[in-house]
């Protein structure tokens, strides 16, 4: 009896042990994924030439800064670097009602991310199903949103209004620096410095190439052992506190990604994150949704702070910071809000799982054609008329 006690303790200590391996190896694709995000970044401003501002000079108007907003963000991938030009813009004189539109297509462009990532899952039918679905979920709200507000905005310009109060209300004297707060770009800083110096000695545009293909590749490589790990690991009381955190209700999941996407200030890493727990089965579609609206609405936070520590029209540049989080949060509420509207994004993007499951050509051309050909040919468009 005694040696039979000493098993099961042995075993359980075993499996603890493991256990924590696994958590950890979690921790370190986690980080890596990070990094990656930061190094495809980091790879288009340097292929780029450090001109990344021009690619707003093209937003001669609301439809055209859209289109520039959505592709800027594509590419750099990071929707709270791209409102943070858009509020120095702002604070250099670039208008407001501009600007608006700008800040909505950051919201389409920062969605990218986890639909590429969701293409980690492409050798499991049903599993990438379920990924590409959790992805593009962010996609067709963010898309929705812009096609309830953008008319309304460029109609009665009330966001533009809303944000002018705002500003003046909150305006003050005092600055403030997101770096400070920032743990997450401090923990991951120094890897992701020395692969960018490696890559100088290529050259400006091919070790930027470089780069992007590198952070690619990590991309693939960590959510891959991520989605096997969590398989063995989201059971039991793991599951349960996750479900406690993100599932419990749609209210729970919606703070909880504001507050995480807080704490790493990205949202798309913050959706990214989410696209294995889906892809793997652990949370379903439905409890994904709400914790990416909050994602939506925690990532504006980067520039409002950004906007108190500027130097020339600070009350603009505060402005355009509030009209962004009351543009996020504004959608939340009413599409979320109204049962008419609030499943669109999930049948669509349900929808958009299953064929791309069935085609996986399908899904990149959803990815090109979304991201990038659509809004090229549009802005070639606009720049007729």
């Amino acid at each position: 009896m005694t040696e039979f006690t000493s098993t099961i303790e042995s075993n359980n200590s075993t499996q603890t042990s493991n256990n924590i391996l696994q958590w950890l190896s979690v921790a370190a694709m986690v980080y890596l994924l990070i990094c990656a995000v930061s190094i495809i970044g980091g790879g288009f401003k340097m292929s780029a030439g450090g001109h990344a501002k021009e690619l707003f000079a093209f937003a001669s108007n609301p439809f055209a800064g859209l289109v520039i907003g959505t592709i800027a963000t594509a590419l750099i991938q990071s929707s709270s670097t791209v409102t943070s030009i858009i509020v120095g813009l702002v604070a250099g004189g670039l208008p407001v009602s501009v600007a608006v539109p700008m800040v909505m297509g950051a919201n389409i462009g920062t969605s990218i991310t986890n639909t590429i990532v969701s293409l980690g899952h492409v050798k499991e039918k049903k599993e990438f199903a379920r990924a590409f679905s959790a992805a593009t979920v962010h996609d067709f709200f963010n898309l929705l949103s812009v096609v309830i507000f953008l008319p309304l905005e460029m109609a009665f310009g009330f966001l533009e209004k809303f944000g002018s109060i705002l500003a003046q209300l909150f305006y003050g004297g005092s600055e403030a620096s997101i770096s400070s707060l920032n743990f997450v770009k401090a923990a991951t800083s120094p890897v992701v410095s020395n692969i960018k110096y490696a890559f100088q000695s290529f050259g400006d545009q091919a070790g930027g190439i470089a780069l992007i293909v590198l952070g690619i590749v990590l991309i693939f490589v960590s959510i891959t052992i991520v989605g096997k790990l969590l398989k063995k690991l989201m059971v039991g009381k793991a599951r349960t506190i996750m479900h406690t955190a993100i599932g419990r209700s749609p209210i729970s999941g919606i703070f909880s990604g504001t507050l995480v996407t807080l704490l790493v200030q990205s949202s798309s890493t913050t959706t990214s994150l989410m696209v294995p727990l889906a892809g793997s089965g652990s949370f379903s579609l439905k409890q994904i949704y709400p914790f990416t609206l909050g994602a939506n609405i925690g990532t504006c936070v980067t520039a409002v702070l950004a906007a108190t520590a500027v130097t020339g029209n600070s009350v603009a540049a505060l402005q355009i910071a509030f009209i962004h989080l009351t543009y996020n949060i504004l959608g939340v509420i009413l599409i979320y809000g109204v049962p008419f509207l609030r499943f669109i994004p999930v049948r669509c993007a349900e929808w958009m799982g299953r064929n791309a499951s069935e085609n996986k050509m399908f899904a990149l051309t959803y990815i090109l054609g979304v991201f990038f050909i659509i809004p090229a040919l549009c802005i070639g468009i606009s720049s007729l008329f």
